[in-house]
């Protein structure tokens, strides 16, 4: 499973033109879903994002987690994140999950997520997205379990 996450302080993703899914202060995570990938794997990337201290304290130090600043969240499904482009000018997925397992361990995240944030976006999976944010730092971080 891969995650890039982003700390924002605002992010929001529109199918059609209609905003689906924002968050305010907080992470926009992209979800890569991988074919070896489980429920703990889901709960293993979880546990990190949200316990990752990546927010600035009182003293500008990056100390605090998204529990402790009480951050929003929004996470989008993103299945190219499993490209693998070692070889050729193409992107290979056949290490992505197929789409149902994928969809049934992103919406496993966004289940975990909604127990620990008090405000959880989603994207809609499958869909063609366009997804807007706000970078705050810029801060980015690409994480893999």
């Amino acid at each position: 499973m891969r995650a890039l996450l982003q700390r924002v302080t605002e992010a929001r993703v529109e199918v059609a033109d209609k905003i689906v899914g924002s968050c305010g202060p907080g992470l926009l995570v992209f979800l890569g879903v991988g074919e070896e990938d489980d429920e703990a794997s889901a709960e293993r990337l979880w546990h990190k994002v949200h316990g990752l201290r990546i927010f600035a304290d009182d003293a500008g130090k990056t100390n605090l987690s998204l529990a402790d600043v009480h951050g929003e969240v929004l996470i989008v499904s993103q299945f190219t994140l499993m490209a693998d482009c070692k070889r050729g000018m193409r992107p290979s997925f056949a290490h992505a999950a197929p789409p149902a397992k994928a969809e049934r361990l992103y919406e496993y995240v966004c289940e975990l997520a909604e127990r620990d944030v008090p405000h959880v976006g989603r994207g809609v999976f499958g869909a063609h997205m366009n997804v807007s944010l706000v970078n705050d730092g810029p801060f980015t971080i690409w994480l893999t379990v």
